[in-house]
């Protein structure tokens, strides 16, 4: 069984450059964690590129059981990249679902 763990953040500032900085950086802190949480079996971030409401990042992952994303949930170098993502996001939507 494959667990798909989607997230989606919509970033707090209105500014463009700012709000590419936010979005690189999450980016970026989210792309590191593969290499540190071995439960984490693929990862992948998109940063928006439509104009409009849209949400401005999604991460896709997967990990074999709903145990795993708790591990990585709670696991050091993602609850550092997680601080981060708070402190720019004004929302943030998530599913959990079997692939």
């Amino acid at each position: 069984m494959t667990i798909r763990h989607v997230v989606s953040w919509k970033l707090a500032t209105t500014d463009e450059t700012e709000r590419a900085q936010h979005a690189a950086g999450i980016k970026r802190g989210l792309e590191s964690l593969p290499a540190v949480i071995p439960q984490l079996r693929s990862l992948q971030v998109g940063v928006n590129v439509a104009p409009g409401d849209n949400f401005d990042v999604v991460l896709i992952s997967d990990f074999e059981t709903l145990d795993d994303i708790q591990v990585y949930q709670e696991h050091p170098a993602h609850r550092e990249v997680a601080a981060f993502i708070r402190s720019v996001v004004s929302a943030r939507t998530a599913v959990d679902y079997e692939v």
